[in-house]
């Protein structure tokens, strides 16, 4: 299967390629995986793409052979070669202990961009919002995603939500570099941080730093409920839309779905040290086998590919052949629709006819053309290097396990106290229960119990390790503790809810 010189298709003539060969690495995935690929493939030979591919193995017969990330130490030797993978949809085995092979790759590889287009492809795909046509740049490495969780008491389950100034400056400038590249007029922030102050307040203070640098781009931020609501009514009031992991990921899966379907959207994964290209949607075991499934989703994937390894014209030919072949109405079963569709195709049936028609354009839908953009066009981001910030440790907060009465939970931790410093609250599942909470809070056996140094004192490690010996001679069940600092002045963590 690498080599590709068998499935040249119909328009042969496009077959010599004008690029150097670039090698890529492909993984023909499961479910529907190896049908679209092969088809997608095709396509890419016929219209003349000079690569190079190394197939490799990856998804569920690996992980069933007990490699619980889903993919063998030397595939990962192709991917660090190559640096570009194509790759198709997996399926990850049902039950515990398997990793997202996706998450795997991006944080491994360091693609900390994905970037996910959205458009309407009206009046042939039915869709409520034809003029779409939109971008979203998802941060791809932090947040939820880190998947650092824990199970700390009999009530109370843990995810960590990691954000960091780098990743935040680095997905930001690319989404400005983005819209620059691409002629795009705006960049939209959606976070949270009404209510996740640290994190996502992070997210949107370094959002505005870097639009500061751009005064040729919109720039606007939008929480992140009241923005999706948007996007949902009024998907045409966007242009770039750049957020945290979590968001990205679930509303570009919304925006593909209103622009038309899923199973038309491509994605790109970018990095500093290389590329995965793929569509967003799953491996659809169900259809697998049956030749029926959608292949334009990694075809386009293939286009972006294209684009990235320079070969711009290549990309050009096969995005304009697939627009002319959705303005013909050639559907697969996904988009097909007696009012907008001609006939009803197969997956390599939808493949001859991209094929058929490469070298074609568009009549009414808008033609594309990535000359201007092909190869480097743009410097993927680094963040700047910062002066660390003057830290000072404030304090402690101990998380326990109990099941008990706050005021006699209370009483505990401040007999433990050696001095220097005061239990200032207790909050449970965020909220302030002591001193002076309400009744009416409901608790779970999950504690958080603060202690803040005197004004003008400092809180250290020493002192840490005594109140947790005596914590420990009290049969204190301490789960976890977090502490708390002060950067240049200013606190490095959250009130409680109610403080």
């Amino acid at each position: 299967m690498n080599d590709l010189s068998s499935l040249v298709g119909a328009r042969g003539d496009f077959a010599k390629p004008a690029h150097s060969l670039v090698p890529i690495t492909v993984a023909y995935g499961d479910g529907i995986g190896p049908e679209i690929m092969q088809a997608s493939l095709r396509v890419l030979e016929a219209a003349g793409a000079a690569i190079a591919p190394e197939v490799i193995d990856i998804g569920e017969a690996v992980y069933l052979a007990g490699n619980s990330a889903g993919i063998a130490p030397e595939a990962w030797d192709s991917l660090r070669r190559t640096r570009v993978f194509y790759k198709a949809p997996i399926t990850t085995p049902q039950g515990g202990g398997y990793k997202s092979l996706n998450v795997t790759v991006r944080k491994s590889l360091g693609l900390f961009a994905n970037i996910r287009p959205c458009v309407s492809y009206a009046p042939f795909i039915e869709t409520r919002h034809p003029d779409m046509d939109l971008v979203i740049v998802r941060e791809n490495e932090e947040d939820l995603y880190a998947g650092i969780e824990h199970r700390q008491t009999d009530d109370v389950y843990q995810c960590l939500k990691l954000i960091s100034r780098p990743g935040c400056e680095k997905i930001n400038r690319y989404a400005f570099e983005y819209a620059r590249a691409y002629g795009r007029r705006k960049v939209t922030c959606f976070t949270k941080d009404n209510i996740m102050k640290l994190t996502d307040g992070l997210f949107h203070k370094v959002f505005d730093e870097v639009a500061a640098h751009y005064p040729d781009i919109g720039k606007e931020h939008w929480i992140i409920d009241i923005g999706a609501a948007k996007l949902a009514d009024t998907p045409e009031a966007f242009d770039v839309l750049v957020m945290p992991n979590l968001y990205g990921d679930i509303l570009s899966d919304v925006a593909a779905q209103i622009a038309g379907s899923v199973g038309l959207a491509p994605s790109a994964n970018i990095g500093a040290q290389g590329a995965m290209f793929e569509a967003i949607h799953g491996s659809a075991p169900t259809r697998a086998g049956k030749d029926s499934a959608n292949p334009s989703g990694l075809l386009l994937a293939g286009v972006m590919m294209l684009v990235h390894i320079g070969q711009g014209d290549v990309a050009a030919r096969i995005h304009n052949a697939w627009l002319k072949t959705i303005e013909d109405g050639i559907h697969t079963d996904d988009v097909f629709t007696p009012n907008h569709s001609r006939q009803k195709v197969g997956t390599q049936a939808f493949a001859d006819a991209v094929i058929a028609r490469l070298g074609e354009r568009p009549q009414q839908l808008r033609a594309v053309d990535y000359g201007h953009v092909a190869g480097q066009a743009f410097a993927v981001p680094e963040a700047a290097p910062r002066q660390p910030a003057k830290k000072e440790m404030v304090g402690i907060d101990v998380f326990v396990h109990a099941d008990t009465d706050v005021t006699a939970l209370a009483g505990q931790m401040q007999s433990a106290i050696a001095g220097g410093y005061d239990l200032a609250l207790i909050t449970n599942r965020g909220v302030k229960v002591w001193p002076a909470g309400l009744p009416e809070t409901f608790c779970t056996d999950h504690w958080r119990c603060r202690f803040l140094a005197h004004p003008e004192k400092q809180f250290n490690k020493a002192m840490v390790v005594e109140l947790l010996r005596k914590l420990a001679q009290l049969g204190v069940d301490f789960i976890k503790t977090e502490q708390l600092y002060t950067f240049d002045g200013e606190p490095g963590f959250s009130l409680g809810q109610g403080q």
